[in-house]
């Protein structure tokens, strides 16, 4: 998991952000955690950090939530990617402390990086603005998260490990994971679908993702693919991810009553997105691959994460009193 940090070498001048997140949820019952580590530079001003503790539990309703902001942010010298205060992340574990919650997790991953953007070079080109990859797109994890009134053990649990950074945030974004599936344990799918703003104009939805089957990594989407379809709300969502030569994947996801968290995102320049993520959705895949009939079907109950980042506040889900920026 080759990964390099972005910040220590962001322009003074210039405006950024940075997020290394992680996600793992309980093959046994609806009860997830994601966990950020994020940096954000407005233009001119030195670079602070954030930790982001959210905990799901479908039993108990909304989620626990808790961050952390601080100016006591680095890279650590030797093999981690960030350091917030006392936290640290890095290719094997996660420590960390956010108000009453705490981790101490590892992680490993047989799984090669996913870059979801197809060409090397738009990672370093200045579009698009969000760049995206996942150091470990399914990962098992070890460990505990400590909160004000119990503590998880995360035996076995599974899910994953990523990393953006741009100048700003996509308009409008989709991120799904998918890890668990009953049918197929060793399948995933990583999947980022935007819409970006170019002066008065917004793009139409553009994908960028695989479907993992049998070891064979699926690509999704892409510019200038055919038959995307995306119906989104806050709480559920339908796909239609075309893939090559006939390949295609309809996705159905749908959460937990209450069972969302709400955050607020800041760009550089100010602005500000609501952002939804449900860490234990329920998710189900209909693959239909060219030749091969009936088609494929893979669900997970809670094993599937799905985030909304978007401008309007009436979604109705309620956003934590942590300010961003």
């Amino acid at each position: 998991m080759s990964v390099a940090p972005v910040f220590p070498n962001a322009s003074q001048r210039a405006g950024m952000y940075e997020s290394f997140y992680l996600r793992a949820v309980s093959p046994d019952e609806p009860l997830g955690v994601w966990i950020r580590y994020t940096v954000h530079k407005r233009p001119g001003e030195p670079a602070r950090g954030s930790l982001w503790c959210t905990v799901f539990d479908a039993r108990r309703g909304r989620p626990f939530q808790h961050k952390l902001t601080t100016e006591q942010l680095s890279a650590p010298p030797s093999s981690g990617w960030i350091s917030i205060g006392a936290a640290t992340l890095g290719p094997e574990e996660a420590r960390g402390a956010c108000g009453d919650a705490s981790w101490a997790l590892r992680f490993a991953s047989s799984e090669p990086a996913l870059k979801h953007l197809p060409r090397s070079w738009m990672y370093r080109a200045p579009l698009p603005r969000t760049k995206l990859s996942s150091p470990a797109p399914a990962a098992t994890f070890e460990g505990t998260v400590e909160l004000p009134d119990r503590s998880l053990s995360l035996q076995g649990w599974r899910g994953m490990v990523g990393h953006n950074w741009g100048a700003e945030h996509a308009e409008r974004w989709i991120w799904l994971h998918g890890i668990d599936f009953a049918q197929d344990p060793d399948a995933w799918l990583d999947v980022a679908i935007g819409r970006v703003r170019v002066g008065r104009w917004t793009t139409p939805w553009v994908a960028n993702g695989v479907l993992s089957l049998g070891g064979r990594r699926v690509p999704l989407g892409g510019l200038g693919a055919r038959g995307l379809l995306v119906a989104e709300t806050a709480k559920r969502c339908r796909l239609a991810l075309p893939g090559p030569e006939g390949f295609s994947v309809d996705a159905h996801i749908d959460t937990p009553t209450d069972a969302i968290a709400g955050w607020a995102y800041a760009d550089p320049d100010g602005s500000q997105h609501d952002v939804a993520n449900c860490s234990i959705a329920a998710l189900t895949l209909t693959v239909k691959q060219p030749g091969l009939t009936p088609a494929r079907t893979l669900s997970t109950t809670h094993g599937a994460a799905y985030e909304l980042g978007m401008r309007e506040h009436d979604h109705g889900i309620a956003i934590a009193p942590f300010p961003d920026g």
